[in-house]
């Protein structure tokens, strides 16, 4: 019996030293990199903060060595990122509604998940040369439009994947129930499953508008940029995320301060999408 409880004992020691090594070397890395999460936060900050003023967000994009602003810039990015969500949520939501409701099985739905798996997976500039080829080239004019259309091929696949897996998660009692009492499909979906499930539709969305909102290389080929203030989408248009890589390559100080003052901004609005899409996530009716 001494023998068996000394085994027992030393097992449990064994296996005591690999939890311990397992949650330290898992500590270690989550200490790794907040460390750095936080460097990159606070440098942004420190560096951005200076050129944070009134002129900053009032004022246009402004020649080397003098006062100005990237009020054109934000401007056009607010513009071609409410574009583009306006035209790939409904797109995403209805295909993943189909994906999840429809024909969950058939072929139509496998090849769908099939392109949106690689368009999930592209690279953004490959997206960016489509749109160039498809677009650009064809009317011989870089536009605000051809942005658009570049960052809605962005926002649609992550749509679909977020809604198409959020009503999964609905329970199937949920549709029976419905069924029973003789509700007509497409009123189970809106009333039931779309509404359940209506937190993870909007987080997938919010996801979505975080991720375009920094693209540079789509944009580089489409929308191209604009030292002036514009709302004709059939003009080339400036955004924050080109001309933060305009500024930053630059060798004058006023443009890399606008520039660093773009990223603060950028990173400020991509946090806040976030922690917006963890609390929906959350959230529980």
């Amino acid at each position: 019996m001494t023998d068996i409880d000394d085994i027992r004992r030393a097992r449990y020691a064994s296996r005591k030293r690999v939890n311990i090594i397992a949650l330290t070397l898992s500590l270690g890395a989550m200490a790794f990199g907040l460390f750095w999460l936080f460097w990159i936060l606070w440098e942004t900050f420190r560096l951005g903060i200076g050129g944070m003023t009134v002129a900053t967000l009032t004022q246009m994009t402004p020649p080397p060595n003098e006062a100005g602003g990237i009020a054109n810039a934000v401007y056009g990015s607010f513009l071609m990122v409410l574009l583009a969500t306006c035209v790939g949520t409904p797109i995403g939501i209805m295909a993943g509604i189909y994906l999840a409701e429809y024909d969950p099985r058939g072929w139509l739905a496998s090849v769908t998940r099939f392109v949106n798996d690689i368009l999930l997976s592209a690279p953004s500039i490959v997206i960016g040369l489509f749109v160039y080829a498809v677009v650009v080239a064809r009317f011989k004019s870089f536009s605000g439009w051809a942005g658009v259309i570049a960052l809605a091929l962005i926002v649609i696949p992550v749509v679909i994947r977020t809604t198409e897996n959020m009503l999964q998660l609905v329970p199937a009692g949920m549709r029976e129930a419905a069924y029973a009492l003789g509700t007509p499909k497409w009123k189970v979906i809106m009333s039931i499953t779309l509404r359940s499930a209506r937190a993870g539709v909007v987080t997938g969305v919010l996801l979505a508008i975080a991720r375009i909102s920094g693209e540079t290389a789509p944009l580089l080929f489409t929308a191209l940029n604009n030292q002036f203030w514009t709302s004709n989408l059939n003009d080339p248009m400036a955004s924050l995320p080109v001309t933060i890589f305009k500024f930053a390559m630059s060798p004058y100080e006023n443009w890399q301060q606008l520039a660093w003052a773009g990223v603060l901004l950028i990173t400020i609005t991509v946090l806040g999408l976030n922690i917006l899409a963890r609390v929906l996530t959350r959230h529980k009716d």
